[in-house]
């Protein structure tokens, strides 16, 4: 479930509209709360599935050559969601072995085994796409502020408790830039030519967003690609290039562009 707020504003209501009573409107309320419990749980259930497919490479008994040829042959997906649900099952599978590690996991599990393999934090799928690059930070702040708990005489091992502090980790470290990458190299040739990537990466990210104005992330590549081909051919863009940069834009994973722009 993506968790940024998509700007939609209710209208007044119309004259003459039947509103509910305050019962029908609780209970359609309550309705909806458990329809978006319901999304946020499957994003931990649809994670531990993830992560155990690939770790049996499950695409080689049935014949495909790689994740990303699995994924869309058997569901239907581009190669760029194929890799953003490892990117969700690798931040769960961190943030869950934080947890685990430092609290008593018969106190945040439940019964159903693919629930006991994914705790519920209630984490959005782009919340944890954004911290898959960071996901070893964020295990540490969540271990961290766990003990800290402990040393304090708190109690953390119950489930609201460990819920509240995997959310705020995440959350923080969404809200903090990511450092500086080391250069590996002293040499000035491989260091400007990683310069000029990091530039073009940057300006393609751009071009992403600008791209999602027309062709929101909703669409399938198939379904914007059908809305940006006009868009692309008055612009003399590439319609490859222009959905790269768009799928680049969505997942802040540069392996989007490989094959196209880099």
């Amino acid at each position: 479930m993506d968790d940024r707020h998509q700007g939609h504003v209710a209208g007044p209501a119309q004259p003459g509209c039947d509103l509910p009573g305050v019962d029908r409107a609780r209970q359609i309320t309550a309705g909806l709360r458990a329809a978006m419990d319901g999304v946020v749980r499957s994003v931990a259930t649809l994670a531990a599935r993830v992560r155990d497919a690939h770790a049996a490479r499950i695409w080689l008994p049935l014949g495909h050559s790689g994740w990303a040829s699995y994924c869309g042959a058997e569901f239907g997906i581009s190669r760029a969601q194929a890799y953003r649900l490892l990117d969700v099952a690798h931040a769960q599978a961190a943030i869950h072995g934080a947890v685990t590690a430092s609290t008593d996991p018969s106190r945040t599990r439940d019964t159903d085994p693919v629930a006991e393999a994914a705790l519920d934090y209630g984490l959005s799928q782009r919340a944890l796409v954004d911290v898959c690059a960071r996901r070893g930070d964020v295990a540490q702040l969540i271990t961290r502020r766990l003990a800290t708990l402990t040393h304090n005489g708190e109690n953390p091992l119950d489930e609201p408790a460990v819920r509240e502090v995997v959310r705020q980790a995440v959350h923080d470290i969404r809200a903090t830039p990511s450092p500086p990458p080391v250069c590996p190299s002293a040499d000035p040739a491989l260091a400007a030519l990683r310069a000029v990537v990091d530039d073009l990466a940057a300006g393609t990210h751009q071009v992403g967003e600008l791209m999602l104005e027309v062709a929101p992330a909703h669409l399938s590549d198939a379904a914007a690609a059908h809305v940006l081909a006009p868009l692309c051919e008055e612009i003399g863009e590439g319609l490859d290039h222009a959905l790269a940069a768009r799928r680049y834009a969505i997942s802040g994973d540069r392996r989007a562009l490989n094959g196209t722009v880099l």
